[in-house]
């Protein structure tokens, strides 16, 4: 998923509390618009819905995509980057906002090589 319009330095300042970051994450409504919004994942068994996490959370643009596509059916397995946060809260989040899907805790992949990736999405499919 890629934003419809993307984020610049400024944008991401978390410390800034007029930074578009800030001020999505502090409007639970909001929904950024997406670029290609809806995916054809007709033939599609598993997503895997990477992200970074911003305040304990999964970016607000996620609810974008999941709210843009048909999930119903599909194993979710989560995947993020962070600084220091797990990806735990983010996964309780998308949890209780869409109960009816299956979203899977998968793991936090900062610094992780190509080969633990690979070991990692193997390690999913038994």
């Amino acid at each position: 998923m890629e934003p419809e319009q993307p984020y610049t330095s400024a944008d991401l300042d978390w410390q800034d509390n007029n930074s578009r970051s800030s001020k999505e994450m502090n409007d639970r409504s909001a929904r950024p618009a997406i670029k290609d919004g809806k995916v054809n994942l007709d033939n599609v068994a598993t997503v895997y819905l990477g992200y970074p996490i911003w305040w304990d959370q999964a970016p607000h643009v996620v609810n974008t995509f999941i709210e843009s596509n048909d999930l119903s059916g599909k194993k979710i397995i989560t995947f993020c980057t962070s600084g220091e946060t797990s990806i735990d809260g983010s996964v309780r989040q998308l949890k209780s906002a869409y109960p009816a899907l299956d979203f899977v805790k998968g793991r936090r992949l900062n610094g992780a090589s190509v080969n633990e990736i690979e070991k990692w999405i193997s390690s999913l499919k038994k």
